[in-house]
């Protein structure tokens, strides 16, 4: 048996001493890097973000963006262009309060969907479909790229006597059908007059599946704001008003339909020059309420649409 002098042992003892926690830094490190990666994950949005004349600001970056979780700010990692092909119902009003704007509504409507379904060689074509919501939500075309069939649904409008409309009956069936066909990049543009709302919902049963299909919803109304206070308009306007804004769309009053062209053509260069744009957030049992984007310049603004994943449509 070898001896070692006390001297000898000691240092020995301290050499292994420093090796084994040597490793077992180490292995908490790679532990620790194990542990980051999995309590962060990537979630998205649709973005767009106008000047002050309302025209798409191209070639922004990271740095131009701020996205919070219930006010606690996320890292923004990637912004690129949105290329998913969007699935556009377009709610129509056809009650008799629309009835001198309908001319209007056949002129604007055709270079609008050209716009979404036919955007040049190379671009995305998007699916879009017409619905009337005079009497209740009818399907005149169904979602299409096809130019010719959307042209015939718009040729279809006509203003029904004596009835009123249907505007959130048609917003919750969409809602309801995106969801169920797992739509990836739902939209909803109503244009309504200004008139009777007959639906019978109540404001939070149409905008829980607004919110469940992830939809952005974007709202023009035209003529005058009415001075009812039935029920059914009071549930109409908390719809436009909170549904376009939580969802990352947009609402526009137009005193007079003569302005709708050039409302929709604005919009269609909004809806085609979207970004998408992914943060990080940290992994929690309890998903945030609300989740918020602005732009980081000023003068811009911005407006967001929270992309759900797979599991969120379940």
């Amino acid at each position: 048996m070898t001896l070692l002098k006390s001297g000898t042992y000691t240092a020995l003892m301290d050499t292994r001493r420093a090796l084994a926690a040597a490793t077992l830094l180490a292995g908490l490190a790679v532990v620790g890097q194990g542990q980051l990666v999995a309590q962060t994950i990537q979630r998205a949005l649709y973005v767009s973000v106008l000047n002050e004349a309302g025209a798409p600001v191209p070639d922004l970056g990271p740095s131009d963006f701020i996205v919070r979780e219930d006010n606690v700010a996320r890292e923004v990692l990637k912004v690129a262009p949105a290329t998913e092909p969007m699935q556009v119902a377009l709610l129509i009003d056809n009650s008799q309060a629309a009835r001198d704007y309908i001319a209007h509504y056949r002129q604007a409507l055709p270079g609008f969907v050209t716009a979404l379904a036919d955007a040049g060689e190379g671009s995305v074509r998007n699916e879009v479909a017409v619905i009337a919501i005079a009497e209740r939500p009818t399907i005149l075309t169904d979602y299409t790229t096809n130019l010719v069939n959307l042209k015939k649904g718009i040729d279809r409008l006509w203003s029904q006597r004596s009835s009123g409309a249907y505007l959130l009956d048609g917003i919750y069936e969409t809602a309801k059908g995106f969801k169920k066909r797992e739509a990836q990049r739902p939209v909803i543009v109503a244009i309504t007059a200004e008139g009777p709302e007959l639906s019978n919902y109540h404001y939070d049963q149409v905008l829980g599946p607004l919110r469940d299909a992830g939809a952005a919803f974007y709202a023009i109304a035209v003529g005058h704001p009415t001075a009812s206070i039935s029920d059914e308009m009071r549930n109409r306007a908390m719809v436009l008003d909170v549904g376009t804004r939580d969802s990352g769309g947009s609402f526009d009053q137009l005193l007079t339909s003569m302005a709708l062209g050039g409302k929709l053509t604005q919009l269609a260069d909004q809806l085609t020059h979207q970004y998408r744009v992914t943060y990080a957030r940290p992994t929690t049992l309890i998903p945030p309420e609300k989740v918020t984007v602005a732009a980081a310049k000023p003068n811009l603004t911005a407006r967001g649409t929270l992309i759900r994943e797979p599991k969120d449509k379940k």
